[in-house]
């Protein structure tokens, strides 16, 4: 049994950078891929480690790793493939968000795969749970043992809110959120869900909006829908991007493209306007394959990181 963070478990930051008497970022890199491969969006954090993020915030920065160790394609007995280096990374990611807590810092997660999500919802349970404001361009809320991936980056929301059980080491800490504190925003694969007889979370839970009406969504209509709902959780909320909202013409490199999405001037703004409503706790930003593209986006996706750096330490 892996052991989860508890609320007074600390460990000290890795590669501190800037003055103590300033608000801290934390950048948590998570070289993690579902697929149970060491390659492909595992190689994201290394890619925006690479291309200086770091440099690229306002305020000071911490950074830490998680390592990744025993990534199988074997699928286990939940369904999802890689389930002991997931269980083990969820673990390790929920203690390092909570030492950066801690730390009077603000994590964010860097990561290569969708369900590092896990880990700070996890985290948070203790002070009674985070809300959740989630852009993507899935729902990702498969039943693990019908994902014909088995990939768990199919089904964190699923797991989250307990709608399908996951491996036996996270019983005890799943389901960790809340349907009425969660807002998903941008998803675009209502028809592979239909197709497949999947059924959505549309009306599982609070707020829903797909990609054409958060397209067509005021910036203070989106701070009204988190001030109504994932802000009303007790530990305050998480904003989880995966960048397979934006759309291929300005991110080409990611593994399962749909058609449409955003544009990288449309996420600033809807995440902006996210980050206007107080009680962020951190935010993730995941999938980029770097393999794609020979790393020519990691520049563009350290700016964005930096943008929500900026942002969370100066919110409003």
């Amino acid at each position: 049994m892996v052991s989860l963070p508890s609320p007074g478990r600390t460990a000290p930051a890795e590669g501190y950078r800037g003055g103590s008497d300033m608000a801290a970022t934390e950048l948590i890199y998570v070289p993690f891929n579902a697929a149970g491969i060491p390659t492909g969006v595992a190689r994201m954090p290394a890619a925006i480690h690479a291309a200086g993020v770091e440099h690229r915030l306002a305020s000071p920065v911490r950074s830490s790793w998680i390592p990744v160790t025993g990534m199988t394609t074997t699928r286990g007995a939940s369904g999802l493939v890689n389930e002991h280096a997931l269980v083990e990374m969820v673990a390790a990611g929920a203690a390092a968000v909570r030492s950066a807590w801690q730390n009077r810092a603000t994590p964010i997660v860097v990561a290569g795969d969708c369900p590092v999500l896990l880990a700070p919802l996890i985290a948070a349970a203790a002070d009674g749970g985070a809300g959740l404001v989630f852009l993507d361009g899935h729902e990702d809320a498969w039943d693990p043992h019908l994902t014909p991936t088995g990939e768990a980056s199919d089904c964190e929301i699923g797991l989250a809110l307990g709608l399908f059980s996951g491996p036996s080491a996270l019983d005890a800490s799943l389901p960790c959120l809340r349907p009425e504190h969660v807002a998903v925003l941008g998803p675009r694969d209502h028809a592979e869900l239909a197709e497949a007889g999947q059924p959505s979370v549309h009306d599982r839970v609070a707020t829903y909006r797909s990609c054409a009406t958060l397209a067509a969504s005021t910036a203070s209509e989106i701070a009204e829908l988190v001030t109504a709902g994932a802000a009303a959780a007790d530990a305050g909320w998480w904003l989880h991007v995966d960048l397979d909202v934006l759309d291929t013409a300005s991110l080409p490199a990611v593994d399962y493209p749909q058609p449409g999405g955003l544009t990288w001037t449309q996420l600033e703004e809807f995440a902006a306007s996210c980050l206007s409503v107080s009680g962020c706790l951190g935010a993730s930003v995941v999938i980029y394959n770097p393999d794609l593209d020979d790393g020519r986006s990691a520049g563009r996706i350290a700016d964005f990181i930096a943008f929500l750096a900026d942002r969370l330490a100066s919110p409003g």
